[in-house]
């Protein structure tokens, strides 16, 4: 049962030459949390599809964002492997995920984008379209990428 939930986040800043990092802590209501677990959706991506349309951010600026979120995914997957390898598989398998995000937004893959944006989410049905239509336009080795992601999702097994 959710009591509330807390997020953090991390914000870079930057003075001149020099870019830092800090980061605060967001409170959401429990009813919020709920709401959010309950209808399948994931607090980053509510976070990152709420802002790209409040401010209005070019495709490309979001696209990096999830190319960004993929990054931090793939290093806490690698720092977890030895030490909790189920929480290692979950956070590799998000990075496979916000890399087929990017990329899909990326190639302007308007079949999933439109689905996503009148559905309000993702759901793996868009997922697996994108991953099929990258694997067209880049190589057909991305779908065996992808597919060695859910299987190690899946099975929460790590062979990095």
């Amino acid at each position: 049962m959710i009591i509330a939930s807390m997020i953090k986040i991390y914000l870079f800043k930057s003075n001149l030459n020099t870019v830092f990092l800090t980061s605060i802590q967001i409170f959401i209501p429990k009813r919020l949390a709920e709401e959010l677990e309950k209808r399948g959706y994931v607090i980053e991506d509510v976070l990152l599809d709420s802002l790209s349309k409040v401010l209005n951010l070019d495709p490309e600026i979001v696209a990096e964002s999830h190319l960004e979120l993929a990054e931090r995914y793939l290093k806490e997957g690698k720092d977890l492997i030895d030490k909790d390898p189920i929480q290692a598989s979950e956070k590799l398998y998000k990075a496979a995920e916000e890399c087929v995000k990017a990329l899909t937004i990326h190639l302007k893959i308007e079949d999933v984008l439109r689905s996503v944006e009148s559905r309000g989410r993702r759901t793996a049905t868009d997922l697996e379209r994108a991953v099929k239509e990258i694997s067209k336009r880049l190589s057909k080795h991305f779908l065996i990428s992808w597919a060695v992601s859910v299987f190690i999702f899946i099975y929460n097994i790590c062979i990095y």
